[in-house]
């Protein structure tokens, strides 16, 4: 599933295409937004909020498009009335919002939909700081934190309610340099401003490039230190990295880690 860093890349190439322009054409092939047409309204910005995009449009009722990528979503900017670029299927499009220079085309997104702006939060307003956002408060997140000191902090770091943006990657690559088992309780780890601290820098890095590195190298196979990478050997110690099941249905994820590197914790994988 995309991460923070990805949608707020994509939120920044749709505001460049569609921001401060008409629409021309405006089709939602969505089985409850099939009959809207947004023709005639104009872009006024397209914003990030940690997973979720939000695309608002002026009219007597500004209105904002929703969308969430989910595992397989993504957006795509081409010329209008070009050739589109992009190999993937017409079958999978679910948007395609144009204006005279650019068209967006939405493809498998998740979720899609279609809310007056002023109440943006019905579909927003659970989220926890975005790490990439400008609600961004990392006094706010410790303090959730704080609240939970038995929740294991890599699923902690996963739960979009308590910071938005951070997926598997971030949550493994930045407790992996943390040297935290994503099994330790959050009361036990140490330093929990300083872990803030890096899953902004790293998430931060990758805000402008096309390949994500967690390492500082964008060759294939060497962008990270553990996620991906089950059974290859730690890049610092040699051992094989694992990987396990963390948090509980239905938010059930997994976790890469280096067993050496990341002490285990009380709880953790056998």
């Amino acid at each position: 599933m995309p991460e923070g860093d990805v949608v707020a890349r994509t939120a920044h190439r749709l505001h460049a295409a569609l921001a401060g322009r008409a629409l021309v054409l405006s089709d939602l092939r969505w089985p409850s937004l099939a009959t809207v047409d947004l023709s005639a309204r104009t872009v006024r910005e397209v914003v990030p909020r940690g997973k979720h995009l939000l695309i608002r449009v002026t009219g007597s009722t500004p209105r904002t498009l929703h969308s969430h990528l989910r595992m397989e979503g993504s957006w795509h900017v081409h010329r209008t009335g070009g050739p589109w670029t992009s190999a993937r299927g017409a079958d999978g499009v679910r948007a395609i919002l144009a204006n005279d220079e650019w068209t967006a085309v939405g493809h498998r997104l998740g979720m899609l939909d279609l809310v007056p702006t002023a109440e943006e939060d019905t579909l927003v307003g659970h989220l926890g700081p975005d790490v990439l956002g400008p609600d961004w408060d990392a006094a706010v997140v410790l303090a959730t934190l704080d609240g939970q000191p038995d929740r294991r902090i890599g699923d902690a770091l996963l739960d979009q309610r308590v910071l938005a943006g951070v997926g598997t990657l971030y949550m493994a690559e930045s407790l992996f340099l943390h040297g935290t088992s994503p099994w330790t309780p959050v009361a036990d780890v140490r330093r929990r401003d300083r872990l803030l601290e890096r899953i902004g820098a790293l998430m931060r890095s990758n805000v402008d490039r096309a390949v994500q590195s967690t390492t500082g190298d964008t060759r294939r196979g060497a962008t990270s230190w553990v996620h991906g990478r089950a059974r290859q050997p730690c890049r610092r110690c040699g051992t094989p990295i694992r990987v396990e099941p963390i948090g509980s249905a239905p938010r059930e994820r997994v976790a890469f880690f280096c067993p050496h590197c990341q002490p285990p914790a009380a709880g953790s994988p056998p």
